[in-house]
C-alpha cells in the first residue's frame, strides 16, 4: 500500500453552505469534516485556503456541476469563478471532479439511514463533499493518475 498519497480536501461550494470533506494520508478513505457559511464567494475561499493548510492537505477537489449531457452550465461558471480565488489564498493546487448528482445521493444516503430536518439540512453539503472526494479518490486509484 502506497502511503505516500497525502491529504486531500474536498469541496461542496454553494452560495451559501459549503461541505468540506478530507481523506487520510493514504488516500484510501474520504470523511466529512464541517460545513461552512461565510457569507460570500472570497470569504469562502479564504476558509477553504486555511481548512486545507491547516490539514496539511496537498490538493483541493472542488465539485464541479456538470449537466447530464456532460456539458457545463451557469453553476460550473460560478464553481470555477470560486476555484480561480483560491491562488490569491493558498499555493495548493486544486482539481475538479464531476459532481452530477452527488447531493441526490447525500439525500438518500440520508433518508436510508433516517436522517431528516434539521440534522439533514446541517449534514447534506458535508456529505455531499466527501461523497466528490471519495469518487476523486477512487478515480485515481483505479487509473493510477495522481494529481497533487
Amino acid at each position: 500500500m502506497d502511503l505516500s498519497h497525502g491529504k486531500y480536501l474536498g469541496v461542496d461550494y454553494g452560495d451559501k453552505k459549503t461541505g468540506i470533506a478530507e481523506c487520510d494520508p493514504s488516500g484510501l478513505i474520504a470523511s466529512g469534516i464541517c460545513t461552512v457559511s461565510e457569507g460570500g464567494m472570497r470569504k469562502t475561499a479564504i476558509r477553504v485556503a486555511k481548512e486545507a493548510q491547516s490539514r496539511g492537505c496537498k490538493l483541493i477537489v472542488i465539485g464541479l456541476p456538470k449537466n447530464m449531457d456532460g456539458t457545463e452550465g451557469e453553476r460550473a461558471e460560478v464553481i470555477r469563478a470560486f476555484a480561480a480565488m483560491l491562488p490569491e489564498y493558498t499555493d495548493i493546487p486544486y482539481d475538479f471532479y464531476d459532481e452530477r448528482m452527488t447531493t441526490m445521493v447525500a439525500y438518500r444516503f440520508l433518508g436510508e439511514t433516517g436522517t431528516y430536518g434539521k440534522k439533514r439540512k446541517d449534514t447534506v453539503d458535508t456529505l455531499s463533499a466527501q461523497i466528490i472526494l471519495q469518487g476523486y479518490i477512487d478515480r485515481e486509484r483505479m487509473t493510477g493518475e495522481r494529481r497533487g
